[in-house]
């Protein structure tokens, strides 16, 4: 009799969580430097419950800095290479700008996303990510 009543309950769990899926669904650019530079600027809107990944690519030893201009609603988080979600940098806790990152070889992770009524206000949200990578 219970396994009359547990499948459908496990369909229904499948079908949701495919339905749900999409709306986590994420974007990913590439951030690069013009020739001669060591800084570059991207502009965005977030909205919901998704988020935007920047991808940066560095080498050992350098120092990574990330600043954030725009609504106090969008946050950053910056994953190192091989991150699984963890982060180096939150700016939730930490504030928007981020300083002083030593690096290691490998793409950097800078992950653009909303948090608590932002998530769900419907409005989308400008910001600004400012990055710089130096050699010291």
């Amino acid at each position: 009799m219970k396994n009359k009543f547990l499948m459908p309950l496990a369909c229904l769990a499948l079908v949701g969580g495919v339905v749900a899926a999409p709306l986590l669904a994420q974007s990913v650019s590439r951030i690069t430097f013009a020739k001669g530079n060591d800084n570059a600027s991207v502009k965005g809107t977030i909205k919901g419950k998704a988020y935007r990944d920047y991808k940066l690519g560095v080498g050992n030893g350098q120092t990574m800095a990330v600043s954030l201009t725009g609504s106090n609603s969008v946050n950053f988080n910056i994953l190192p290479p091989g991150s699984k979600g963890e982060a180096v940098f939150n700016s939730s806790v930490e504030g928007r700008d981020a300083t002083g990152i030593k690096t290691v070889k490998g793409d950097y992770t800078i992950r653009v996303y909303l948090m608590g009524a932002a998530e769900t206000s419907g409005k989308a949200y400008p910001y600004q990510l400012s990055v710089s990578v130096m050699n010291f």
